[in-house]
């Protein structure tokens, strides 16, 4: 079964990730960053650690106002590097435990947690300047990462208590794992900072210090502190340092800190610390007792005849042909698809099975492999084919017989121009 060896704490400044790719290691202005990363690097390979759970927040590069998630998963097998506008660091991608953070989002919404979950998104230096010091040899490393992005940019934001007990819920959902893992959670950001206004420039190393040591001895203190607070004492921008207490939340009442290191170069205090968990795991009654609390919910809805339900599992294993047929919203692919489908087909590289579906409107055959009905009616107001052909067509029946059964026969579909 899973278990979780320990909790870090990293900055994520643009720092770090500019250190790294210009190898600055040897310079004295610089060497303190490889350092205190090099500790943490070396106890992650000590430790065998299978997976980095990576708690940070996107900087308005892959996630933005248009849609502003407080807690958002990564639910994907692969992370690639964000272009944040000079282009995407020379860095190579890095696996997702796919399985994990669907387990993992199955719990948190139990705990009743409301999580967002994202799918081919790059990610920027908020996961990747520290992700690439703790793993530099990333193409080699035979780990995984599961990243959480939480939205600290944009008010509401998340309280710090609320942070705190998402670490309880995630230790639980981390636990429950079946599979045997060895687990770190890896918290980024600040430490004191602010980049923005004339108050740019604020640092606080006598607060940071006293938060560290309120991290590993008093974090139901920290819990309760107001985002105001974090924001007077470390910058604005370094409240994000909330995001420590999922990490700290995560990990038992008995914790030993085996590194702890800060360093302020110039903008940010850059620190690294390591917590080793001591305390006791659940046992396997308790651990199978919250799989059977996730399971609950939909228990007997997998044996519902002709009912397909759309989980995280089926959306990661068809997401390319969901996609496909997402895009049908945007004019200029509607008009490729129907001018030429079968190049479209080969730029969006689909299976020769996903396209002789489509070809073909085999929608009960579509449903079955995994795509959700909502992008099928979407196709059909491309093709002129209505919801109630595609409703017969999935009961094996012909229009008329369908009609017969409902109390009013009528034809439409959500293309503009449907309707009788």
């Amino acid at each position: 079964m899973a278990t979780i060896v320990g909790g870090i704490g990293a900055s994520h400044s643009p720092t770090i990730a500019f250190a790294a790719d210009a190898n600055k290691s040897s310079d004295p202005a610089w060497s303190p960053i490889f350092e205190g990363f090099g500790e943490v690097q070396s106890w992650v390979q000590e430790k065998e650690i299978d997976v980095l759970f990576m708690i940070f927040n996107d900087h308005i590069t892959s996630f933005f106002f248009d849609h502003y998630s407080a807690f958002a998963l990564g639910t994907d097998d692969c992370y690639r590097t964000a272009d944040e506008g000079g282009g995407a660091r020379d860095f190579p991608p890095v696996r997702g435990h796919a399985r994990l953070s669907q387990h993992i989002a199955e719990s948190l919404m139990t705990d009743e947690f409301d999580l967002s979950v994202f799918q081919k998104k790059s990610l920027d230096h908020g996961c990747f300047s520290p992700l690439s010091m703790i793993c530099p040899r990333a193409q080699t490393w035979p780990g995984a990462i599961v990243p959480l992005q939480v939205g600290v940019l944009q008010w509401p934001i998340p309280s710090a208590n609320r942070c705190y007990k998402l670490g309880k819920a995630l230790r639980r959902a981390v636990h429950s794992y079946p599979e045997d893992l060895r687990v770190a959670i890896v918290a980024t950001g600040g430490l004191s900072h602010q980049v923005h206004g004339e108050r740019c420039g604020f640092n606080n190393e006598e607060w940071d210090q006293r938060f560290l040591d309120l991290l590993e001895h008093q974090p139901e203190h920290l819990a309760s502190m107001r985002i105001a607070e974090y924001a007077d004492l470390g910058g604005y921008e370094g409240a994000e340092v909330i995001m420590w207490l999922i990490m700290r939340g995560a990990l038992s009442n008995q914790v030993k800190r085996v590194h702890s290191s800060t360093y302020l170069p110039s903008m940010t205090n850059i620190a690294t610390v390591v917590f080793e968990d001591t305390g006791p795991e659940p046992s396997p009654g308790e651990r199978q007792q919250h799989r059977n609390r996730m399971a609950r919910e939909m228990e007997g809805a997998g044996r519902l005849q002709g009912t397909y339900p759309f989980s995280l599992e089926t959306s990661h294993r068809a997401y390319r042909i969901n996609d496909f047929l997402h895009r049908l919203i945007e004019p200029e692919h509607r008009k490729r698809f129907l001018e030429d489908a079968e190049a479209l087909f080969e730029q969006y590289r689909l299976t020769a099975e996903e396209q002789a579906m489509i070809r073909n409107r085999q929608w009960i055959e579509m449903i079955r492999y995994g795509v959700i009905f909502f992008l099928l009616e979407k196709m059909g107001a491309v093709l002129g084919v209505s919801n109630p052909e595609i409703y017969a067509s999935m009961r094996g029946e012909d229009l008329e017989s369908f009609q017969k059964s409902r109390n009013v026969s009528m034809q439409y579909s959500v293309g503009k121009t449907s309707g009788e």
